[in-house]
């Protein structure tokens, strides 16, 4: 009844797939999966109709060749991607197959050819099959779902077809068989009983609970053998076939509760393979993340573009005007200048190396032994001069970006801002260490008030009056002009508002916030009395309009210190 798998004498080798039909590309691209899989790097695949020679898949040792059933494959051969892990779903059950005969090549290698009664290398056979997978998933645990998945096509070719195993005949022999190949499997780890019960239930109405107890004796103390115990394995056989007998060849049985019980349970098994939540493929996620981090990157340049390419005008209409800098800023930005300065210096890195010959001070200690390597005749290996070299640590860039809500509920705040702008623009430009801010404010317009790469002259001072915010283009302005989302620059981006955003444009700055902070951004949100801040962000109350420079100052230059 059981089809072999692992074929020790083979009349002529595995066929060579067509070339043009996309099969001898599969089988290549199949062949390189292998060596991970089986451990082992002499194996080839052959998938194509007919390359098994009527089995579904089988493994033939003395080829190092796994042949695979290719009508099975249920999509185009050109278009399979199986270096694609998400891509395998599309034909898990001929996967599975594939690590099963993989599994068949790394462990069996138990002695097939040894004299013994048929019927006693047919029980070991038997066995054979869910030792190979229990020895697997010990190896390698993530193909339990691939063994799923195949577990129903390799149960019918072991039965003989799906149309066999529905009509098997409820003899003692049919249901051992079945037994072996399914409830075996929940013991090495594939299945789980829960979905074998109806299966469960059948055989042991056939062979009663004591025989079926023995026989998971059985193949519990095969899963534990060695992969070359070739005499545990036979004598497991023996034993088998002593409880068992031999195979009464039965006359198909139509309406048999064993083959409804079988085709049952391997159908429940089929779906729920079919229905389980791929965790996704590491390397196809990590695709994905990098188009959209590049379509991010792409979006926020050209959001910087336009809006700092924008040079709003002054007065009354336009709601903004410009002054010179008071002599309180003026001060205020080189003592924040010289704290960027003292926060970026860092103690030089000391390396020490020894050498045989100058430059460098000479230890008498490596002198001696070296003297007295020579006068032993040995050839002189000590290195008696050191040499100390003190190098500077670089200081990553300092960005700091920020953004200020014109809503009409921060109006007490934008003087406040805007002497902040401009005494942050301008410490960066006075610190000896490398620096860049820009600020811009954000309603229903997005409008810069310090640019990138410049000091400002002026303080441009503004209103509050807007009844939208658009945070969402504030932050890709930002990110853009400042490369907030690049981990070579140290980062800041300051938000002063009160939080009260309409839902799209809330919803979208968050995602923009969150892709910032997982690039290790820092986000600071400067809260009035009331506000309601976006998550992620480190909050600081802003009780007092005046402490707005302060409190960015203060947080850029633990920026700086701890970059």
């Amino acid at each position: 009844m059981t089809t072999a798998h692992v074929i020790t004498a083979p009349t002529a080798p595995a066929p060579r797939p067509p070339a043009r039909s996309g099969w001898e590309a599969l089988s290549g691209a199949m062949t390189a999966e292998t060596p991970a899989i089986a451990d082992r790097d002499d194996l080839t695949v052959v998938i194509a109709p007919g390359a098994a020679g009527g089995n579904l898949a089988m493994f033939v040792p003395s080829l190092a060749t796994i042949a695979i059933e290719g009508a099975h494959l249920g999509i185009a051969p050109a278009t399979a991607r199986p270096w694609r892990y998400a891509d395998r779903r599309r034909y898990a059950p001929t996967w599975g197959a594939l690590v099963h005969e993989c599994a068949h090549a790394a462990h069996t290698r138990w002695d097939r050819t040894t004299p013994a009664d048929p019927e006693i290398m047919a029980a070991a056979t038997l066995l054979e099959e869910s030792r190979i997978e229990a020895a697997q998933l010990r190896r390698r645990p993530g193909d339990r779902h691939w063994l799923r998945a195949s577990t129903r096509e390799l149960v019918f070719a072991d039965t003989g077809g799906e149309d066999t195993a529905a009509a098997l005949a409820p003899t003692r022999h049919a249901a051992a068989h079945t037994a072996a190949l399914m409830l075996a499997r929940v013991d090495a780890g594939v299945l789980d009983a829960t979905e074998t019960a109806p299966a469960a239930a059948a055989i042991e109405a056939i062979l009663g609970r004591d025989v079926l107890r023995q026989l998971r004796s059985l193949w519990r103390i095969a899963h534990r053998l060695s992969d070359t115990n070739t005499y545990g394995m036979l004598e497991l056989g023996r034993r088998w076939f002593a409880l068992i007998g031999p195979d009464p060849h039965a006359a198909p049985y139509p309406g048999s509760p064993l083959g409804t019980a079988i085709t049952g349970t391997l159908s429940d098994i089929a779906k729920s393979v079919a229905a389980y939540r791929f965790p996704v493929d590491p390397a196809q996620g990590a695709e994905r993340a990098a188009r959209e981090e590049a379509r991010a990157v792409d979006r926020a340049e050209t959001t910087a573009k336009d809006i700092f390419a924008k040079r709003p005008g002054t007065g009354p209409r336009t709601g903004r005007t410009v002054r010179a800098p008071r002599e309180g800023e003026r001060s205020a930005a080189r003592v924040l200048a010289r704290a960027f300065t003292t926060a970026s210096q860092r103690e030089r890195a000391v390396t020490t190396t020894t050498s045989a010959l100058p430059p460098g001070r000479l230890r008498m200690r490596g002198a001696m032994a070296r003297d007295a390597q020579r006068a032993a005749g040995a050839i002189p290996t000590a290195e008696p001069f050191t040499r100390t070299t003190r190098k500077p640590v670089p200081v990553p860039p300092l960005r700091v970006g920020i953004a200020c809500d014109v809503s009409g509920s921060m109006d007490e705040y934008t003087a406040e801002v805007a002497s902040a702008a401009w005494i942050i623009a301008t410490a960066a430009h006075l610190a000896t260490m490398p620096a860049d801010t820009a600020a811009l404010t954000f309603g229903r317009a997005v409008l810069p008030i310090t640019f990138p790469g410049t000091a400002p002259k002026q303080v441009t001072d503004f209103g509050a009056t807007a009844l939208y915010e658009a945070i969402d283009v504030a932050i890709d302005a930002l990110d853009g002009a400042l490369g907030l989302s690049r981990p070579e620059n140290t980062r800041l981006l300051v938000i002063i508002s009160d939080g009260y955003f309409r839902d799209e444009p809330r919803a979208a700055a968050q995602t923009k916030l969150d892709r910032l902070r997982a690039s290790g951004c820092a986000v600071l949100w400067l809260a009035p009395e009331g506000s309601t801040p976006m998550r992620g962000a480190t909050v600081h109350p802003l009780t007092d309009p005046a402490d707005t420079a302060a409190a960015i100052a203060r947080t850029a230059i633990a920026a700086v210190r701890t970059a």
